[in-house]
């Protein structure tokens, strides 16, 4: 009797041990060149203006048995950004908008993450010319690991939030004769980011 409950202690402790090394969590790092935040904003109530911010990273802390105990964090650099109109970029960089000189990132920090069947969201600090919300990115797709052909390890994430630009101080704006805002106040935000494990 006292061999079997050796053995069943045995296996118990090595059942154990495989499983912490199954859930083991991994860090991952952004890969700027093929990551990118894109937000869309209404331009005088009749069409829409899309831009986005070429520099992008950060680290995400992946626990792949439970995603709920994962992290991110990421960083942008707000001079990087890109509507393909010189003159445009150059007054969202100005103290009319994101004041560069001030501000010159905005910050995402993770506080949770959230999965109800497929569903799975990242609920985090974003802070945005000095100041910061709580906001929710509803996430589109995590990718499978991918091997590239340099021995690196690689997945994706896509997510997308609405914020409106004005809790962020984002006030500045012109008025047309029929009252309606040049520059709209709700920001779609899209995040596609790549990462790759750390080695």
């Amino acid at each position: 009797m006292l061999k079997a409950q050796r053995i069943a202690v045995a296996s118990a402790i090595f059942i154990l041990a495989a499983i912490s090394a199954f859930a083991e969590t991994t860090t991952w790092y952004i890969d700027p060149p093929h990551s990118t935040a894109h937000f869309t904003v209404r331009h005088m109530g009749i069409s829409n203006v899309t831009g986005s911010f070429t520099k992008v990273s950060g680290t995400a802390n992946i626990d792949s048995a439970d995603i709920t105990k994962s992290t991110v964090k990421a960083t942008i650099d707000v001079s990087s950004v890109d509507t393909r109109v010189e003159m445009r970029d150059k007054d969202l960089k100005s103290p009319n908008f994101f004041d560069v000189e001030k501000f010159p990132t905005i910050e995402f920090d993770s506080k949770r993450i959230t999965k109800n069947g497929d569903k799975v969201q990242v609920v985090g600090n974003l802070t945005i010319h000095g100041t910061t919300h709580e906001v929710t990115l509803n996430v589109d797709d995590i990718t499978p690991e991918v091997a590239d052909p340099w021995g690196n390890m690689r997945r994706g994430f896509s997510a997308n939030t609405t914020i409106s630009r004005k809790d962020f101080g984002l006030t500045y704006n012109n008025l047309l004769k029929s009252g309606e805002a040049v520059v709209g106040d709700t920001v779609k935000i899209q995040i596609d980011v790549e990462y790759v494990k750390k080695k």
